[in-house]
């Protein structure tokens, strides 16, 4: 029997163009793919002309989920793991899943590909060769301490924000770290791709008076 195999694929974030080689080889001999959106992901896989089985793997996926999952792996499956953008695991649900294919001794192999933490910080040139990735601002609870601490990093932090808080995230950063330098990255790999970089009160400013400019999901960099 062949041994099965979990496969992390990373996925364009934005410009579908950017799949490797071998992420569309592993994509196509899946057995079936794990994805948030079948929808999103289905966009991407009649890009690529795969014909691949399409499962919903998301945040809210039951225990009988996972041990479907897990009991099709240890059976000799061949299966994918993709988020909606970027590479799964990271500010992503499929972290749970890889943690117990681990557990279980599964075979697990990542196809490495599009970052946007990593696109981000090479489009803003940040100094230094260290930076700390904070993932996704907390919504409710822990927001205010998030920002309150900020300025006890010795080194750039960079986090991820949505269309829908980024105002209020700026309003928090102006507050919090009114001199520091923040940089916006909206839009990667797509046409509209912008970095912004000024104090979050310069910012705030060029958002409140450009609607459009707060479309897309956000890096956000503060040195």
């Amino acid at each position: 029997m062949n041994e099965g195999k979990l496969s992390l694929v990373a996925t364009p974030i934005g410009n579908l163009e950017d799949m490797t080689y071998r992420a569309v080889r592993i994509l196509t001999e899946a057995d079936y793919v794990l994805c948030e959106d079948t929808r999103v992901t289905g966009v991407l896989l009649k890009r690529y002309e795969i014909d691949g089985k399409l499962r919903r793997y998301d945040a809210h996926a039951s225990e009988g989920t996972h041990e479907s999952i897990l009991s099709d792996l240890q059976a000799g499956k061949q299966i994918a793991l993709v988020s909606d953008a970027g590479t799964p695991g990271i500010s992503d649900p499929g972290v749970y899943l890889v943690q117990q294919a681990r557990n279980a001794g599964i075979n697990i192999e990542v196809i490495p590909g599009a970052s946007a933490v990593t696109a981000a910080v090479s489009l803003a040139g940040i100094s230094g060769n260290q930076f700390i990735f904070l993932g996704f601002v907390p919504q409710k609870k822990g927001r205010a301490t998030f920002f309150r601490t900020l300025d006890e990093y010795e080194v750039p932090v960079v986090f991820f924000e949505s269309t829908h808080r980024i105002l209020k995230t700026l309003d928090s950063l102006q507050q919090e770290v009114p001199e520091a330098k923040v940089s916006l990255a909206r839009e990667l790999t797509k046409l509209h791709e912008e970095l912004l970089t000024g104090t979050a009160e310069e910012l705030l400013d060029i958002l409140t008076q450009t609607p459009v400019k707060q479309k897309g999901e956000f890096v956000v960099i503060v040195e």
